[in-house]
């Protein structure tokens, strides 16, 4: 992954957040998953145009650059994101987010609507989760110092290793259909630069590992979001065989939101909107949602 250039620290009536902007044209918030962080909200927005889309990408509270501080539930957070908008003298925006960042993505549509001119969300959670027992090796991929050293390694010299895990993790794909799959990735530059760029963003410890614990105490609780206060336009984003935010989630906020469009990528992964064999048609609609609000 390049290094984000020009990424600053604001303080906001909110309190300090890390974030950076790339592009012009209409103005997109990025919310990135658990764990992550501006980086990995860059690697999500290489999609978008940047004649078209001025993308603002952050991390989340209590990853990287942005402290944890008093923004733990989505809706602090989401007031951390409009505090941010008023800080760059931005008044609407399309909202960008993916998995764990859906809670705050949600309630940022439901309790800002005037300040939301559309909202995609990719695989975004809208029910309780816990984290499943991690395996022997999970823990030491993503929770260790040793293991993010690892990884880093794994991305440079043994990539197909790194893709054959992603797909493993966050897919029920198996037997030829996983093969398959992890081949399709590893023979197309642009969709095995993003696998590998993401697993560089999936460390739970170090300057994520504050983020990470209080995603999992939040996500932990059911809410309503207020979904029938979201009158933006709404793309949903689902991979049929994701194993990581299972369907059931774009389909409850699906039924949640009036007027929402559920788009499901067959057999698609929790990566699908960026690998999937239809990926790029699921990246030109939500283009058209966030284009034309």
């Amino acid at each position: 992954m390049e290094q984000l250039n020009d990424v600053g620290v604001v303080t906001t009536a909110r309190g300090p957040i890390e974030y950076a902007v790339r592009g012009t044209g209409k103005p997109v918030v990025v919310l990135h998953g658990s764990p992550g962080g501006i980086d990995a909200a860059d690697a999500m927005a290489r999609f978008l145009p940047a004649d078209e889309f001025q993308a603002i990408m952050l991390s989340r509270p209590g990853y990287l650059g942005t402290e944890l501080g008093d923004r733990r539930t989505p809706q602090e957070q989401a007031d951390l994101y409009a505090a941010l908008l008023d800080e760059l003298g931005i008044e609407k925006v399309g909202v960008l987010a993916w998995s764990g960042g859906g809670p705050s993505a949600f309630r940022f549509a439901a309790t800002h609507p005037e300040r939301t001119g559309a909202l995609v969300a990719i695989a975004c959670l809208s029910e309780q989760w816990t984290n499943p027992t991690p395996d022997l090796s999970s823990r030491i991929f993503q929770t260790t110092r040793v293991g993010d050293w690892l990884m880093k390694k794994l991305v440079e010299h043994q990539p197909l290793q790194v893709i054959q895990g992603a797909v493993s993790d966050e897919s029920s794909l198996s037997g030829d259909e996983f093969d398959e799959h992890v081949k399709y990735i590893d023979s197309n530059p642009v969709k095995k630069q993003f696998v590998l760029d993401m697993a560089l963003t999936a460390s739970q410890t170090g300057r994520r590992k504050a983020g990470w614990d209080n995603d999992l105490i939040q996500f932990a609780e059911t809410a309503d979001p207020g979904w029938a206060s979201i009158n933006a336009p709404t793309l949903l984003v689902q991979g049929s065989a994701d194993s990581d935010v299972l369907p059931e989630n774009s389909a409850h906020a699906h039924a949640g939101i009036t007027g929402s469009e559920l788009l499901t990528l067959d057999r698609g992964t929790h990566f699908a909107f960026y690998t999937h064999p239809d990926s790029d048609a699921a990246q030109a609609r939500a283009i058209e949602y966030l284009r034309n609000w």
